[in-house]
């Protein structure tokens, strides 16, 4: 096929040999099938900023760092320097993340490399060698449902201890092996200490999974691993090989504004009445 533009860098610097096929093309990248000497990798082409919506992934940044004052300046102004900035932090965002989660133990392509603005890393296959299907087009004995839960939650819970959310995670960012399920693509990955949006995210992933795997294994949709792995992580409880058991007693109160509100109003009355009455007994003394 013809060579795409932005993987020409990479087969003129030897990175890759030679383009096989496009494997799929979404919002954010573009992904080709790659020759690298006798190995078959993957190249994820991130696309142009013009084609995408910053607005978008404003609640996806939040936490992020930026290098270097200036840059926080430009980010923070939404200059062009700043938004060119901001593209590259994106970018950035998935390579650094995949290669921290790979040496946590969680199951992620392996990063071969991030050259000229394109990542190289690890092709998932099949048994057969074909790229491997997502979890979104394959369809599932309730073991093998309740199996791959499990599984998909431990790699959440280690992505949580390394400090990261998915953040858009669902059946159709995870490929899946012959060993099972792999998550993919990490561009808005999460800041779980340093986004307020963090605990609705980490949840809205497990949820996620849960509504699509507990079609096959009802008793799935009884679980809520989400809120027992979050509020083990804010007590600084949570390890990689905590055990979890899905159940979790929610908070049932809810705050009755209004009392709060004539509570308030009742102390400041009360504070007055008693002001009051020191200037009162202070004016009889005179």
């Amino acid at each position: 096929m013809k060579t795409p533009q932005g993987l020409q860098a990479l087969i003129d610097d030897g990175v890759i040999d030679e383009v096989l096929r496009p494997l799929k093309s979404g919002k954010e990248a573009a992904v080709y099938v790659v020759r690298s000497g006798d190995d078959v990798r993957c190249a994820k082409v991130y696309k142009d900023m013009a084609q995408r919506s910053f607005q978008q992934r404003v609640q996806y940044q939040e936490g992020r760092k930026v290098r270097g004052s200036r840059e926080a300046r430009a980010v923070g102004k939404a200059s062009k320097y700043g938004r060119k900035q901001q593209e590259t932090a994106w970018k950035n965002t998935e390579v650094d993340a995949l290669y921290q989660l790979r040496d946590a133990g969680v199951r992620v392509p392996e990063p071969h490399g991030y050259y000229h603005g394109v990542l190289v890393m690890e092709l998932v296959t099949d048994a057969e060698g074909f790229s491997a299907p997502r979890l979104g087009e394959v369809e599932l004995a309730p073991d093998q449902a309740r199996d791959y839960h499990q599984v998909l939650v431990r790699q959440v819970v280690r992505m949580l201890c390394c400090g990261l959310i998915h953040g858009d995670l669902s059946p159709y960012n995870v490929l899946v092996d012959p060993e099972g399920p792999v998550v993919i693509d990490f561009p808005q990955v999460v800041s779980a200490a340093g986004n307020n949006a963090a605990r609705s995210m980490l949840l809205r992933d497990v949820n996620n999974l849960t509504a699509y795997l507990g079609r096959f294994a009802p008793e799935l949709l009884d679980t809520w691993y989400g809120e027992e792995m979050w509020a083990l992580f804010e007590a600084g409880d949570l390890l990689p090989d905590s055990p979890l058991t899905g159940t979790f007693v929610h908070d049932e109160t809810t705050i009755d504004l209004d009392s709060v509100r004539h509570a308030i109003n009742d102390a400041r009355e009360e504070a007055l009445i008693r002001q009051q009455g020191r200037e009162a007994a202070e004016e009889n003394d005179d």
